[in-house]
């Protein structure tokens, strides 16, 4: 059954989850790998800080999966990738989905797969792409048990934000999350609204489906805590963060201080010590 999984991703005292995402990688884009260039060490820096879950690759899976103790964080796989985040797009747009995602997930011991659903300006077949993945990878999903994360993803136009932008425009961001809940979705990373206290609209549009909102690019570190904790309020059960924990200067020190909104409802003023020692 999906919820045994589904728990391992959530903390049992407070229902909420943080998930660091350190799949980027896979995407073929050097700043990406700003931070992750030893992976392995990156992922001993988070098991140690304590995430509730770690987003990884097939290919590298291994390094939190072969740690040995049962206390490390929740695998969540990712299970497409697309060639849409470089600041000068190529002229033929994809996203593709590994073979058999589910049982490799399955295999990994992943208690979550994750799949993008992109809507990119001038490029629908893209959006395409994306709703074929969502549709084969529901299916296994459902028959494997296996838990089905969905990322709706509004795009800047590329001319005014090149290389992977987010639009906080809620009125975009809102039909396409409804759109990852009709296609079956258990959980959802969802961008972040540009008006943090709009955010609850998001959250009902989702109805009883979990929402964890992702970090977006690189922002300073008071931005990242009171956004956090904005969004928490708001009614988000949780954050999905890559590049705002792992290109930090201190990046167990930012997931301990993110860790402690998420899970104890601290503020911004409480933890923004742990993110500068």
């Amino acid at each position: 059954m999906k919820l045994s999984r589904i728990n391992r991703l959530f903390n049992p005292k407070s229902g909420k989850c943080f998930d660091v995402a350190i799949d980027h990688g896979f995407f073929n884009e050097y700043t990406f790998l700003q931070g992750i260039e030893n992976i392995e060490s990156s992922v001993k820096t988070l098991i140690d800080a304590n995430p509730d879950a770690i987003q990884l690759t097939v290919g590298q899976a291994r390094n939190l999966q072969s740690v040995p103790g049962k206390t490390k964080p929740a695998l969540v796989l990712r299970t497409d990738l697309a060639n849409v985040y470089g600041p000068d797009l190529p002229e033929v747009l994809y996203s593709r989905m590994i073979e058999e995602p589910v049982l490799q997930a399955v295999r990994l011991d992943a208690a979550c797969v994750v799949v993008n659903l992109f809507r990119i300006p001038g490029a629908p077949e893209v959006t395409d792409h994306c709703i074929q993945n969502i549709l084969k990878l529901k299916v296994m999903c459902d028959y494997y048990s296996m838990p089905l994360m969905i990322e709706p993803l509004v795009f800047r136009p590329n001319s005014e934000a090149g290389g992977y932008m987010v639009d906080g425009n809620i009125k975009l961001i809102m039909p396409l999350v409804r759109q990852a809940v009709e296609l079956g979705a258990d959980l959802i990373k969802a961008d972040p609204t540009d008006n943090v206290e709009e955010y609850h609209r998001v959250v009902e549009v989702a109805g009883s489906i979990p929402i964890l909102v992702r970090g977006g690019g690189r922002a300073a570190d008071e931005e990242i805590l009171e956004r956090t904790f904005g969004l928490m309020q708001q009614g988000a059960k949780g954050i999905v963060y890559g590049r705002n924990v792992v290109q930090h200067a201190n990046p167990g020190g930012m997931t301990k201080a993110l860790m402690a909104i998420v899970h104890d409802g601290a503020t911004p003023d409480d933890v923004i010590g742990l993110v500068k020692k």
